[in-house]
């Protein structure tokens, strides 16, 4: 299984010498299974950068996960330019959210006055599969759907193949109940020995104080959800906007010494808009 990060950020993408290290684009992930499948999670304006990358290498046949539908996770969709080539095929899977379909919230980001292209308009062939929270298998990984805990809901995803483990949980708040989600020791077990955690890790815990219910974590909280889960390896995700690469630097420094301190051997690192793993 190989993981490419296109989009790291949250919330808004962001641009400048500030943000050169660990990427602007908001998220967007693409795992290649050892069956020659592609799996693209969320299509935040990163996916517009892939999307380029897999019209050069003729990939035709692709699916799309998206774990929710705020801004930042379907803002780069209509800029994905596979969707206009009639010689792709795209299946597409999400949760249905305020009683809507995947498919017709995708048409609303795309209708007039919004965008100038329609959903029905694209030369590509779509299918769309609702999630409902059961197991799935695309090629040769599995994929273990879990609630997220964030406001409006959504789905973060386990996947497996060949024995390793990747978890991906952005968008999820450790430290405050939304409708739907679940507890801690439910993500816990979720993640409990995975190759690979991704996880959001939005908020200090100075900015949680005036965050909290907003739907992301202290980075603090999910490193203690990485630690207790006994996983290999920790990534930082949903990168605050205002987040410059020196002050994520010293985030994963922290995290880095406090992991050393407990005499826990596991990898932490944050993120960036080309990180690339193969496990």
């Amino acid at each position: 299984m190989r993981i490419r990060c296109w989009g790291a950020r949250g919330s808004i993408p962001v641009s400048g010498p500030d943000y050169i290290a660990y990427g602007g684009d908001t998220t967007c992930l693409e795992i290649r299974a050892a069956s020659g499948d592609i799996i693209i999670i969320d299509c935040g304006s990163g996916v517009r950068r892939l999307g380029n990358e897999l019209l050069r290498e003729k990939q035709h046949r692709l699916n799309i996960l998206f774990t929710h539908v705020h801004w930042d996770h379907i803002s780069g969709f209509p800029f994905f330019k596979p969707l206009y080539h009639r010689s792709t095929t795209i299946n597409i899977y999400g949760s249905d959210q305020a009683r809507q379909s995947i498919q017709s919230m995708l048409a609303q980001s795309m209708a007039a006055p919004f965008f100038p292209i329609a959903l029905d308009s694209v030369s590509s062939c779509l299918s769309f599969t609702p999630l409902t929270g059961d197991e799935i298998t695309i090629g040769s990984i599995r994929i273990t759907p879990i609630p997220l805990n964030h406001p409006n809901g959504g789905f973060g995803f386990k996947l497996s193949e060949n024995g390793k483990v990747f978890v991906f949980l952005t968008d999820n708040e450790l430290e405050f109940g939304h409708p739907g989600g679940l507890g801690y020791g439910e993500y816990l077990d979720f993640c409990r020995g995975a190759d690979l955690l991704v996880h959001d890790a939005e908020f200090t815990d100075t900015e949680y104080v005036q965050t909290r219910s907003w739907g992301h974590s202290r980075y603090l909280k999910a490193l203690e959800l990485a630690h207790d889960a006994g996983v290999s390896r920790f990534g930082l995700f949903h990168h605050n906007q205002e987040r410059t690469d020196a002050a994520l630097l010293d985030i994963v420094l922290d995290c880095q010494l406090m992991g050393k301190r407990a005499g826990i051997e596991m990898e932490c690192f944050a993120m960036t808009q080309d990180t690339d793993i193969t496990l």
